[in-house]
This record gives C-alpha cells, structure tokens and sequence, in this order.
C-alpha cells in the first residue's frame, strides 16, 4: 500500500489544492495525495487554477473541492504549508512544514512560483519516500 500524504493549511483553497494536484501529476506512484483545512471555501483559489491549468494541464476545477480535516482518510504525511498563525493538526507518522507563503490577492508570478516551489518539494518527498529517507512505520502525535 502507498503512504497517504496530506497537505493541510486553514482554508484548502489555494496552496494546498496545489500540492494535492501536483502530487497526484508528479508522484502517484509513490504516494497518495490529499488536502484538506479546517474552514471550507465555496470553490478553489482561481488564480491557483488559472495557474496550474496553464502549466501542468491540470483542470482543479473538474477534479478537487475544498475539504475538511475530517473528509480525508487517515495519513501517513502531513505537510503543513504554511500557515502563520496556527496550522491545523492530524496525527501522522511524520509532519513537515514546507513554510509557504500564501500567493493569494498577487500576481501571476508569485502563484507561478509557489506552484514551482511545490512541484520540487513534492518530488523531493516522493524521493524520500522510496528511499526510506522517512519512517513510517510508527505514528506519532506529532504537533
């Protein structure tokens, strides 16, 4: 079985619904990817579609919708995004923080380059993952 991994931040509308895209594109074989928050949005960030669309031919629009915490199974991963003030918590077996800021209300470029940021990260976690690089052989109540 594939470990999941969740992407988590307040609001599951933009930085999130990325990664959980770009996941899916970019590292499916390794793990399986999910985002969630702790407040529902009515739709995605459509600046984040508009920019994902555009460079990875990804429709986020057709294939995810904002979730809560408690709409996703149980993770194996946790990677907060960034939240500044309080990020919401799951239990996992291991939790990081990628520390993104929110391109939210910007220009296309700093969406451009958050989606960029995320792509790497998201393919350095899959490496580490099939290198064993993290344990996920015990879960932690990690905060």
């Amino acid at each position: 079985m594939k470990p999941k991994v969740a992407f988590i931040c307040v609001h599951n509308s933009c930085r999130s619904q990325m990664a959980e895209a770009l996941g899916k594109l970019f590292a499916s074989e390794v793990f399986e990817s999910y985002s969630a928050g702790t407040e529902l949005r009515p739709h995605i960030n459509q600046d984040a579609v508009k920019i994902i669309k555009d460079l990875y031919k990804v429709d986020m629009n057709e294939t995810q919708k904002s979730k809560l915490l408690n709409d996703i199974p149980d993770v194996d991963v946790v990677v907060k995004m960034g939240c500044n003030v309080s990020c919401p918590f799951l239990p996992s077996k291991h939790m990081e923080d990628w520390g993104l800021d929110d391109p939210s209300g910007r220009n296309d470029e700093e969406f451009i380059k958050t989606a960029k940021t995320i792509e790497e990260k998201i393919k350095d976690l899959a490496r580490r993952i099939q290198n064993n690089e993290i344990d996920l052989t015990v879960k932690r109540d990690i905060r």
